[in-house]
């Protein structure tokens, strides 16, 4: 056999292969817009040029100080112009960035720190009184430098020997960083929740976080230079590669300290704000929030939801107050989002509820994601495209994670079968599209029959009176379990449990009615999940009737 002629003298050289990294965005933003705004944060301005420079200062800083090719950079920062910097710095000295959950408890951060070997932590003053204990619990010495934003008056107090302001000052702004060696090179590192036991460390590369960060322009339909607001929190899946996406669309950064409707609406008038991401929560926030907040509103403001499947309410809501919104789905394991709800012209002609219906489907893949697809999870064979048959959604692709950071027995479980097994429940509908049906553990076994919490949630969410619900399994002598409902009412609305047992029992199946409805605040996770987890232990106490 001769040899094959596509291989001889046409091998990879430094002319034709860089290893692909979404460091490579901010040199070129800077580069051809160095004096377009790229971060507003209250009073402070900044311009890519300058914010270029920052990283560097950042990057070379850390590697004065001994930091470089896979070690751990941990970060307990909210959205501010530092939590953005850190997205380029810190793997430009060859670290790996490590954001943690601001809301996480000392022991949880401690553990992080220890699991990750973070060799310095970047800190807000604001979360001094955690981080304070968790570097006592975590029983090593960690060079802290402190960040202390000039938004923030509330207590707290300096941690580290050096201000974040400071370590910049030490760092060269012409420092030659060098990309990865290997796109498959980790870039950072975010743990899972760890609703039990300990949270599990997604390791993400340079290869996937530079194609999701262009996925999420190419996939949302981004112009150049949008104006992005971040109600959704950076440390959450690196803000689903939002720091890098911006950078490569050469856009600003507006940052907000505080996820509060006001203050949304007010960022979103004064700035010109185009886009933002949020949990279903954030979006219902802006929903009911009182219309003369919304007033001086008249650009088209866009939107991506995610995290729970977002009832059909919230989708009409956004439609009622005018901003246009896109579903996506994805995991901490898939770099955030990645997949759409891919949105065909001709349904913006069909009756609303039918629009409704079909944009709260979870959907198709991203444009560089290469599979998503609902298996049977024991014989990993397509379930049948009729919208009925529930199987497990899969991810396979560039924009899943290289694994679990020291636990090979859960990466090889979670890759079982050459697929990214999501956890999540769902159909396929007849034109591809997936639909999530439920978490496996959320789904309700009541006398035999399943009873999908994510249905009857969604029925209850068409309640006037409903801000924002959850539903879980109650213990039954009888059935085993029902269903029962958490409800959180909007500000000054009044409701029973009878009369939300009486809805419910108009509009589906009655084994499917809660048998129980309890009222309150319910608990939620800094990205506005709700935490069904703290609500099954509630319900477990809770004795329904029949």
């Amino acid at each position: 056999m001769s040899a094959n002629p596509y291989t001889i003298g046409l091998g990879r050289n430094a002319a034709n292969y860089t290893p692909l990294s979404p460091l490579s965005f901010i040199e070129r933003t800077a580069a051809v817009y160095p004096q377009r705004a790229s971060i507003i944060h209250g009073a402070r301005r900044f311009t890519w040029g300058e914010t270029y420079g920052r990283c560097r200062r950042l990057a070379s800083a850390l590697a004065a100080r001994g930091i470089g090719r896979n070690d751990t950079v941990a970060v307990m920062l909210s959205n501010t112009p530092e939590m953005a910097e850190c997205h380029f710095g810190v793997p430009m000295s060859g670290a790996v960035l490590n954001t943690l959950n601001t809301r996480l408890d000392a022991e949880a951060i401690a553990f992080m720190l220890n699991h990750g070997e973070a060799k310095a932590l970047i800190t807000d003053r604001e979360f001094s009184p955690t981080v304070s204990k968790a570097l006592a619990q975590a029983g090593r010495a960690l060079p802290v430098i402190d960040v202390d934003d000039p938004e923030y008056s509330g207590p707290g107090e300096r941690l580290g020997s050096v201000d974040y302001e400071a370590f910049l000052a030490g760092g060269d702004p012409d420092f030659a960083w060098q990309g990865p060696a290997d796109e498959w090179d980790a870039i950072s590192l975010n743990y899972t929740s760890g609703t039990t036991g300990n949270p599990k460390g997604v390791v993400y590369h340079h290869r996937g976080a530079y194609l999701n960060a262009v996925s999420n322009i190419v996939s949302w339909g981004m112009p150049p230079h949008a104006v992005y607001l971040w109600t959704l929190p950076m440390f959450h899946c690196n803000g689903w590669c939002f720091p890098w996406t911006m950078a490569a669309n050469a856009g600003t950064h507006v940052c907000l300290r505080r996820v509060e409707a006001k203050a949304i609406l007010d960022a979103i008038r004064e700035h010109k704000v185009t886009h933002y991401c949020g949990a279903p929560i954030v979006h219902s926030m802006l929903i009911n929030a009182p219309s003369e907040w919304r007033e001086g509103i008249d650009h088209k403001v866009s939107a991506l939801v995610a995290a729970a499947p977002p009832p059909a309410s919230m989708i009409e809501g956004m439609n009622t107050i005018g901003f246009d919104i896109t579903h996506v789905y994805g995991l901490t394991e898939t770099y955030g989002p990645a997949s759409v709800c891919a949105r065909h012209p001709e349904w913006s002609e069909l009756p609303l509820e039918e629009q409704v219906r079909l944009n709260g489907r979870q959907g198709v893949r991203y444009h560089l994601q290469e599979g998503l697809t609902v298996l049977d999870p024991e014989t990993m064979q397509p379930v049948p495209r009729d919208g009925e048959t529930i199987g497990e959604i899969m991810f396979r692709g560039n924009i899943t994670m290289k694994g679990y950071l020291k636990n090979p027995k859960a990466s090889e479980e979670s890759f079982r079968g050459g697929w990214y097994h999501s956890g999540d429940l769902a159909v396929l509908h007849a034109d591809g599209y997936v639909k999530i049906k439920d978490r496996s553990k959320d789904v309700i076994i009541s006398g035999g029959e399943n009873i999908s919490s994510v249905e009857v949630e969604d029925v209850l969410y068409r309640h006037a009176a409903v801000l924002a619900a959850a539903v879980v399994a109650t213990p039954d002598p009888k059935w085993g379990e029902v269903p029962c409902a958490f409800i959180e009412l909007k500000e000054g609305a009044q409701a029973t449990e009878e009369e939300f047992i009486a809805f419910c029992r108009e509009r589906m199946a009655r084994f499917k009615v809660p048998k129980k409805v309890v009222f309150g605040p319910l608990p939620k996770t800094s990205t506005g999940k709700i935490q069904k987890f703290v609500l099954r232990e509630k319900a477990k106490s809770t004795q329904a009737i029949d």
